[in-house]
């Protein structure tokens, strides 16, 4: 009979359980790697200033506005021109994927089967025969006896991973750095000559 205990034993519960969560594990680290790249990618210029740090790329929009004159006693409205520079990062999403669940089911069936079928045979036959004083005697007999067993282990495994990724807030450092940057934020208005 199959050592069912024995079975169980054999499993690697490190490759079934440890390997997804190493893939996990190495799939946060690349959604964090993936982050700085975009960040070194998307937000600076190519090549570094002077000093060796980069200059971040900048999105420049110009448009006319109608504002108020700052002539004293004046109630025209004056055209202006205004130029407005704006750090690229802060007007896109940056991505901050992680894992928010993880929920790993390895299932493990055994069944084992033991069947035995036993089989005797017995047959014999006894004849006498007599002629006057000559007795003939014939005897046979015969046995015969089957013996067969079958034991079989039928095995079946089955893993299923779940994982719930979220886009997440930034981290704290990162979101201070953004908040920066929505005040590098630059609008310069200039009166638009009238003909």
């Amino acid at each position: 009979m199959a050592n069912l205990v024995q079975e169980l034993n054999s499993l690697d519960f490190s490759v079934y359980i440890g390997g997804p969560m190493q893939a996990a594990i190495k799939a946060q680290h690349d959604a964090s790697m993936s982050q700085v790249n975009f960040i070194k990618e998307v937000g600076f210029e190519e090549e570094a200033a002077e000093g060796g740090a980069k200059k971040l790329k900048y999105v420049d929009f110009t448009y006319t506005k109608s504002v108020p004159s700052t002539v004293e006693n004046s109630d025209n409205v004056v055209k202006s021109e205004v130029k407005l520079s704006v750090p690229l990062l802060s007007m896109l999403t940056i991505p901050a994927l992680r894992i928010d669940e993880m929920t790993i089911d390895f299932n493990a069936k055994l069944n084992s089967v033991e069947t035995q079928s036993i089989a005797s045979e017995f047959q014999g036959s006894a004849s006498i025969s007599a002629k006057f004083w000559k007795v003939k005697f014939n005897a046979s007999a015969s046995y015969k006896k089957t013996n067969s067993s079958t034991s079989t282990t039928e095995k079946t495994y089955t893993l299923g991973v779940h994982v719930k990724a979220v886009n997440d807030e930034l981290p704290a450092g990162l979101s201070k750095i953004m908040d920066m940057l929505e005040d590098a934020i630059v609008a310069s208005a200039t009166p638009v000559a009238t003909s």
